[in-house]
């Protein structure tokens, strides 16, 4: 899935936490930005496994949200929100395409690396690709709460990655060939 798409599943569980208390608002809606690109930061490394973890990030999202609902304060409920949306990355990597240049061929079997299992778990493809007219649906549902919930910086945010969401699916099949041409 595209980075974007990831974003807008972690601002979702931010809308929520909004709804629920304005005041921490802003930071949840960040935190959900920033945990749902964190894990993609790895494309620099090992992609979907240097900075991708299933498991682990979701297991320290419990008691973070435990926290958070606890003893709820600005810093609480980043560190929850900013877990959960790096866990939805995490996990969400397995329902689209393979770890390739060329996803929609199906090639690889590889989505995302899970150190809990000690192995690549296997695209499910639900989502057929990153930046497939599959994903680019998904990432215009899952931004419609956000735009609807926050105002301000947050909702500029959403609304310049919807439009980074439909360019990149527009030039995705372009970009792939790009960069082949690029590392030839």
């Amino acid at each position: 899935m595209m980075a974007t798409t990831h974003v807008f599943a972690g601002l979702l569980v931010a809308s929520a936490v909004a709804l629920v208390e304005p005041t921490v608002a802003l930071e949840a809606g960040i935190a959900a930005i920033v945990g749902g690109l964190f894990p993609d930061l790895d494309v620099v490394a090992t992609h979907r496994k240097t900075l991708h973890f299933p498991v682990y990030y979701a297991a320290l999202a419990v008691p973070a949200s435990g926290l958070a609902l606890v003893a709820p304060s600005g810093t609480t409920v980043a560190v929850a929100v900013f877990l959960l949306a790096a866990a939805a990355h995490s996990v969400s990597d397995a329902l689209g395409g393979g770890h390739e240049l060329r996803p929609w061929e199906g090639q690889s079997p590889r989505a995302v690396y899970s150190h809990y299992h000690g192995r690549w778990l296997e695209p499910r493809r639900w989502i057929g690709y990153d930046g497939s007219p599959g994903d680019l649906a998904a990432a215009s549902v899952l931004a419609l709460p956000a735009l609807f919930v926050f105002d301000g910086f947050v909702r500029t945010v959403v609304v310049g990655m919807l439009v980074v969401s439909i360019g990149y699916a527009a030039m995705r099949k372009a970009v792939a060939a790009g960069a082949e041409r690029f590392v030839d």
